[in-house]
């Protein structure tokens, strides 16, 4: 029996762009496996975080520039794009800042971080993603 993740995609999430909505699950796959290793504690959580905190990185930024990629390729208006493209820095540098307080002692408890990521994740896909899906499918209909 599969024991319940931490933080579950359903498809009132789904922004009806497929390859968009896979990288959204692929995130909060990362999440779960971020939660999932905080849960050991100690020094396996630690070097949990180091490694998936990259790789989660990484990815974001790999997802945020496909997503500009379509807002600039199917001509999002400007100012939607500069104050999304703006959610998308601050929470890239959010996400550092907090890797880098991890990786020079700093207080560190995964479990909020985890937390914070979920919650971040869920509530921009079902806000600001969801703000940007109907116009870009509509442009990908007609192109």
């Amino acid at each position: 029996m599969e024991t319940k993740k931490f933080v579950e995609w359903t498809d009132k999430y789904s922004v009806g762009i497929p390859t968009i909505d896979e990288q959204h699950k692929s995130l909060l796959d990362m999440v779960n496996e971020l939660f999932d290793e905080c849960k050991q504690g100690g020094d396996k959580a630690n070097d949990a975080f180091k490694k998936t905190a990259k790789k989660l990185v990484d990815y974001v930024k790999f997802h945020f520039a496909e997503e500009e990629e379509l807002m600039l390729k199917y001509k999002f208006p400007e100012d939607s794009f500069k104050v999304h493209k703006n959610e998308h820095e601050q929470f890239v540098i959010k996400v550092l800042q907090v890797v880098d307080d991890f990786q020079s002692g700093k207080k560190f408890v995964p479990n909020e971080t985890v937390r914070f990521l979920r919650d971040w994740i869920l509530s921009h896909v079902a806000i600001c993603d969801k703000g940007y899906s109907k116009f870009l499918i509509e442009k990908m209909e007609l192109a």
